[in-house]
């Protein structure tokens, strides 16, 4: 179990999505594939149709997730070939290192190519196995005493994004992250008959981490009305901030956003349609009249041009923090804690948890109620306390 460090060498995608021109105007996709010195090609029965409409541009972007998505098929299924992940028994024998490099490169793609998070995430998490056990772990070696000791590796594991000379360890969060990544592979080696059998199944709940539930911090209406009437050394930073108080929007979002995604309904309200930059899903998020109000002037700004202009992080961070001590608060101000005001105000006005679910853009209703569980109860219990003030 050594502690060398390896660099993990960007992956080339032995397949690529093509394009041939139709006469009737469209185009047909297909898959362009070379292996073992020889082209090839897959046409998918899939066509692009020209954007005459919004509708069949809607219509165009389906049709390229799903080509994408069994081109990312096809790149698995390509590579598992390559390194022996056939589907056809028990290969405990597979180098788990190569196996978690394929695996990224399906998530990166699946999520649209470039520089995703998901992918990155498996590639750091890829560089704690190879810590940990060597770049020559086979699934063989994934048993209970395995995963045992990584997640004990973990624990004590030394945060290398870290200034050199300062010992510090990886965060509870990152060692919860990266034993459930394992699980995660460990489940795809057994759906891909690579092993039979998960030893994660074998330890017990409390032998495995767990985060520790940390209290939310959000403003009260009070402290947002005391922020809007605070000055900010710099004006976009506090449009921004306020903005998200009454959205709900993370700062890559607000970062972001377009003219162009801010779009009427039939009554005359405001949504934004956008796609999530945490998640990659498409959300319609409807927004107060009060949010419109920290827009700066649009003049003659294209649907394209960005709403808000904000500075790097580090800047909008320290001016969040000298916002907040001119405003007499002692709250560590971040753009979290605007999301978390926002959802907590929803419940206080009586908004239920499945709307702010929604709003927030979580996937599952459960991340909602983990969050926002306590602070519902404390307003349920003030709400039945109300009897106790009827004069019966």
């Amino acid at each position: 179990m050594g502690n060398k460090k390896a660099k993990i060498p960007k992956a080339k995608e032995p397949i690529k999505v093509r394009f041939k021109k139709l006469a009737n105007g469209n185009k047909s996709i297909y898959l362009d594939y070379y292996k073992d010195g020889k082209r090839e090609y897959e046409f998918l029965k899939l066509y692009l149709i020209p954007e005459v409409t919004s509708a069949n541009k809607e219509a165009n972007i389906e049709t390229l997730r799903l080509a994408n998505a069994i081109k990312a098929k096809r790149i698995v299924e390509l590579q598992n070939n390559v390194h022996g992940f056939s589907n056809g028994g028990t290969r405990s024998n597979v180098n788990v290192i190569d196996y978690i490099k394929a695996l990224a490169e399906k998530k990166r793609i699946l999520a649209g190519g470039g520089n995703r998070t998901i992918a990155l995430n498996y590639l750091a998490f890829l560089k704690r196995v190879i810590e940990y056990s060597g770049e020559k772990t086979t699934f063989k070696q994934i048993d209970k005493t395995y995963c045992l000791g990584f997640i004990e590796y973990l624990k004590t594991a030394e945060n290398h994004n870290i200034k050199r000379g300062q010992k510090v360890t990886i965060s509870e969060g990152t060692v919860v992250d990266y034993t459930r990544k394992l699980i995660a592979v460990i489940n795809n080696a057994i759906s891909d008959e690579i092993i039979n059998y998960n030893p994660f199944n074998q330890i017990k709940s409390e032998n495995k981490p767990k985060r520790t539930k940390t209290e939310i911090i959000y403003l009260t209406i009070d402290e947002v009305k005391m922020l809007e009437n605070t000055a900010c050394l710099s004006g976009v930073v506090k449009q921004c901030f306020l903005f998200s108080c009454y959205t709900g929007l993370r700062f890559s979002d607000v970062q972001s956003l377009t003219w162009g995604q801010l779009q009427k309904d039939n009554n005359g309200g405001t949504f934004i349609n956008y796609i999530q930059k945490k998640t990659k899903k498409q959300e319609y998020l409807p927004i107060p009249q009060k949010a419109i109000e920290f827009f700066p002037d649009k003049a003659d700004a294209k649907d394209a041009d960005k709403v808000f202009y904000l500075p790097s992080t580090t800047y909008t961070n320290l001016q969040l923090k000298t916002w907040a001590a001119l405003a007499g608060l002692k709250k560590h101000l971040t753009f979290h804690i605007a999301r978390h005001t926002y959802a907590t105000t929803l419940l206080s006005l009586g908004a239920g948890i499945e709307t702010i679910s929604k709003n927030l853009g979580h996937s599952d209703i459960k991340t909602t109620q983990y969050h926002y569980a306590a602070i519902e109860n404390k307003l349920q219990r003030e709400a039945v306390n109300l009897f106790d003030k009827l004069d019966i």
